[in-house]
């Protein structure tokens, strides 16, 4: 019997596992294939990720700094409005090396992670939980106190518990080119209907094009043109969902979600890392595995932390979808240097923010 079982070893199930183990709990996460793979996900985020890393660490997963952001309404030879700070706003890292990195982390601490195991059933009793996996050695079954749906937007814990799904799955699709580039701005086109299409410098590591966007748009179309527009050849095509919106309830009696399975991204953005990680510490200080009660103490404590984040994200959101002459008009009016974190969408009324906006029209 464990005190907890993790599905699922991205970011945020390793980031839970690593502190329930740190707090004497006796944790098993299970990964359906290799920590890290496929690659879903951009390696595009704030510089805070280091707070959530190991000795070492930037050293190894660090391909490029970035500065700010160059908009553009149309393709990549349109008009771009420049948003930028007079320091590193954000890093892009080895996405795929983070999360073998924060695995290790896990692992060093106690819990027993193990690759290879894909959840199949999951069912909730009165006093425990009961996980069947299918693993290198046929099929398996555990027990545990409690249970921590971490295994993404798809989540199969949130499907076997009936739980609530997110309000929204957007389509997203990542390539890479081979060529260098240390430049220290991304592109952002708001091209793709209600979203965006972006690319992203990796330094040595090539660069890294993406685009999202609602179920029923023609995404690989859309790709495709900013991929033309581009004239450049790329590789390692992946595609993926990305939720937004996050459902009324993300635990159930003896079992809860973090990361992507509940929903806790950016929906400005479709970002989820920092969120997760975030979200999963909440559940490690909050949640204590013989006192189901205590999951309330979890939904209310990292909604109380991200609420304010994701409603006024939803609204930034929606600036995508003005029409194209008025994308124009207030890119042009707002654009210049910020002193926006690029999480925490509240950030927009901060001193740093409003200083750097006033010495704007000073100037």
């Amino acid at each position: 019997m464990y005190d907890f079982v993790v599905v699922g070893v991205g970011p945020a199930g390793a980031r839970f596992s690593r502190r329930a183990a740190e707090n004497g709990y006796d944790v098993l996460a299970l990964e359906q294939g290799t920590v890290g793979t496929p690659l879903a996900c951009s390696g595009h985020v704030s510089t805070d990720i280091w707070a959530f890393t190991g000795e070492g660490a930037r050293e190894e997963l660090f391909q490029n700094e970035v500065y700010g952001a160059r908009f553009h309404v149309g393709g990549p030879h349109s008009e771009s409005y420049p948003f930028y700070k007079d320091e590193v706003a954000s890093n892009v890292i080895d996405r795929v090396g983070l999360d073998r990195h924060l695995a290790e982390l896990a692992r060093e601490a106690g819990a027993d992670v193990r690759e290879e195991h894909t959840v199949t059933a999951v069912t909730e009793r009165r006093d425990r939980v009961e996980v069947v996996a299918n693993g290198p050695d046929g099929t398996v079954s555990f027990e545990a106190k409690m249970l921590a749906g971490c295994d993404g937007a798809r989540s199969r814990v949130r499907d076997e518990l009936s739980l609530p799904q997110p309000g929204e799955l957007l389509h997203g699709v990542l390539a890479f080119s081979e060529e260098d580039d240390h430049e220290n701005f991304v592109d952002v086109h708001l091209t793709a209907p209600t979203f965006f299409a972006w690319r992203i410098p990796r330094g040595e590591a090539g660069v890294e094009y993406g685009l999202a966007a609602p179920p029923g748009v023609q995404v690989n179309k859309h790709f495709r043109e900013l991929i033309d527009g581009y004239e450049i050849d790329v590789s390692h095509r992946c595609s993926g969902a990305i939720p937004i919106d996050p459902p009324d309830r993300v635990t159930s009696r003896r079992a809860f979600l973090i990361g992507d399975a509940a929903a806790q991204t950016k929906p400005f953005t479709g970002g989820g890392i920092l969120y997760g990680m975030t979200c999963a510490d909440h559940a490690a200080r909050e949640i204590d595995p013989e006192r189901p009660v205590t999951l309330a103490a979890y939904e209310h404590a990292w909604r109380d932390d991200l609420a304010r984040e994701q409603e006024l994200g939803r609204y930034l959101r929606r600036a995508y979808s003005f029409p194209e002459p008025l994308q124009h008009v207030g890119l042009g009016a707002l654009s210049g240097e910020i002193g926006v974190h690029m999480d925490r969408p509240t950030s927009l009324v901060s001193p740093t923010h409003l200083k750097a906006m006033l010495s704007r029209l000073r100037s």
